[in-house]
């Protein structure tokens, strides 16, 4: 069994493609529409045949209501590891990622917290065991 596609709920798709491809750094992997829906995926971009990540539109309650409720209680919608954490921060940085909280030590890893813009909170993480 694999994961191949793993979605977050994002209020713009536009502007939550415009994150993850241009301060992410993600590329864009699916886009295609039938009537009012638009299946929306992003790819790491070491490794764009891996795991999609959906950007579906919280067009429904549930959604929202469980967005919305992540985002006020400062849990991360998705965390996103990667080799240097302060590297990514100041690559990030002057792109327009707002940090909610800077690069940060904690016990095994480094992490880093940041809106994407979409009625998200996302982390970026490296664990001490890949370093």
């Amino acid at each position: 069994m694999k994961i191949k596609v793993t979605s977050i709920y994002v209020n713009d798709q536009e502007k939550a493609l415009r994150f993850y491809t241009q301060v992410a750094g993600f590329v864009k992997k699916s886009d295609f529409s039938q009537g009012p829906y638009r299946w929306l995926t992003v790819a790491s971009a070491e490794e764009p045949n891996g795991t999609e990540l959906q950007l579906a539109l919280n067009d429904d309650p549930a959604a929202r209501t469980y967005q919305q409720a992540m985002f006020e209680q400062g849990k991360p919608a998705a965390r996103f590891y990667v080799d240097d954490v302060q590297k990514e921060y100041d690559r990030m940085k002057p792109l327009g990622a707002e940090f909610t909280m800077p690069p940060t030590k904690v016990t095994g890893s480094t992490i880093a917290m940041l809106r994407d813009g979409c009625g998200n909170l996302v982390q970026i993480v490296n664990l001490d065991r890949w370093g």
